[in-house]
């Protein structure tokens, strides 16, 4: 009898382990997704913004919102407003530089149709990104397509690590949002090179 104690309680006792090496691993898994030793702030609800971008080395954050005019329609000469929030400088609305417009986090765009673009990085531009109105309520949305899923954009996340100003070791870049073929919330890995 007093084996079969012994047995249960050691089955038991591998069965958490193995439970616990599971949770454990998950939240490995998930650190490892965006290892920065950062905590970035979320920006909350900002009118018309349609994405925002956060990078090391610090925790200010680049948004990103649809430019309209006063009949919703996008201002087609620049249809993408981009501006900081300094949360280094307590919160400051800050816009671009000129060598941060021109070579790091500015836009080209390129008119599609009526209210939509696509846009590019200046600093990645082999990536088309795509910005067009929803079905609903004159709504504006960024779409990418990775790994073969089409994802509206909510954040982005670059990942650096060292190098220079003008040539920083960017490893990788996340791309979360809404996967328009299921609704569901997605995070995919783009490998820099």
């Amino acid at each position: 009898m007093k084996n079969k104690k012994t047995s249960s309680k050691y089955k038991f006792l591998v069965l958490f382990a193995f439970l616990l090496l599971l949770i454990v691993s998950e939240k490995l898994s998930a650190q490892i997704a965006d290892p920065s030793p950062l905590t970035f702030p979320n920006p909350g609800k900002i009118e018309n913004m349609l994405f925002y971008l956060q990078r090391d080395p610090n925790i200010n954050t680049l948004i990103y919102a649809v430019n309209t005019n006063k009949t919703g329609d996008i201002n087609k000469e620049k249809p993408i407003s981009i501006y900081w929030i300094r949360y280094t400088e307590k919160g400051e609305k800050k816009e671009l530089g000129y060598i941060q417009r021109k070579f790091a986090y500015g836009l080209t765009t390129k008119e599609l149709s009526k209210n939509k673009f696509e846009i590019r990085f200046v600093s990645y531009k082999s990536l088309p990104l795509y910005l067009s109105q929803t079905n609903s309520e004159k709504k504006y949305q960024v779409t990418v397509t990775v790994n073969g899923k089409t994802i509206s954009i909510n954040r982005l996340f670059v990942r650096i690590e060292g190098g220079s100003f003008w040539l920083p070791n960017v490893k990788y870049a996340l791309v979360e949002g809404i996967e328009l073929a299921t609704g569901k919330n997605v995070t995919e890995k783009i490998s820099i090179k």
